[in-house]
């Protein structure tokens, strides 16, 4: 296994910001669902490894107890004693589990596969957003999208050949109801009754 190409990848993954150092760093990075994969120091104390577990399974993601000691850790990292990281991008995990697979291929190839589904899904998702950007910049809708017009509101036959009363905007069948609200008139059929002429008598023959 070639040890120092992997220390040199954790390095790379500090010095970009991928790798969260520490207990409280890596259960933090869990929790948010951010880790890839948790790496466990070799001589790390069994109740750090009960915590590693713990977080993987916070943050729905991996742990590999790796070959290399606190102090290894640590001197790759910059510190004087590392027992627990945690990867943040999917490549530098992917990178760092296949190296280590190729090392020993019966403890850790069952875990490379898998980050490798994983990278694999991330990239994908990857170039669909960037995809998704570029057409939206462009104002580009995806094909069978084509938003639908409203409909125009068309006259019947039937309303076109009603003759019109009056100069209303009103339709013809509604000029002669009366209105919504308005009073009833109760002698507005009757005929006027001229003055003078009083109550009708019968004549005596």
């Amino acid at each position: 296994m070639d040890n120092k190409r992997i220390l040199s990848l954790l390095g790379l993954a500090l010095r970009g910001g991928n790798l969260a150092v520490g207990e409280e760093p890596v259960e933090a990075a869990a929790r948010a669902r951010d880790a890839r994969v948790l790496l466990l120091a070799a001589n790390a104390a069994a109740g750090t490894r009960r915590r590693a577990e713990h977080f993987a399974q916070a943050g729905q993601c991996l742990w590999l107890c790796v070959p290399f000691t606190k102090e290894e850790l640590g001197t790759a990292l910059g510190r004087a004693s590392v027992a627990l990281t945690a990867v943040t991008d999917t490549g530098l995990a992917n990178a760092v589990v296949h190296r280590l697979a190729e090392g020993d291929p019966a403890r850790y190839s069952e875990a490379a596969a898998r980050l490798e589904v994983k990278a694999r899904r991330a990239e994908e998702r990857r170039a669909e957003r960037v995809t998704h950007e570029k057409n939206a910049r462009q104002g580009k809708r995806k094909p069978g999208k084509i938003p639908e017009s409203p409909p125009k509101r068309t006259v019947s036959a039937e309303r076109r050949a009603a003759p019109s009363q009056g100069t209303g905007s009103r339709p013809a069948a509604r000029r002669g109801r009366p209105r919504p609200g308005a009073r009833a008139k109760p002698y507005a059929h009757s005929h006027p009754v001229k003055k003078g002429k009083g109550s009708f008598r019968k004549r005596e023959d």
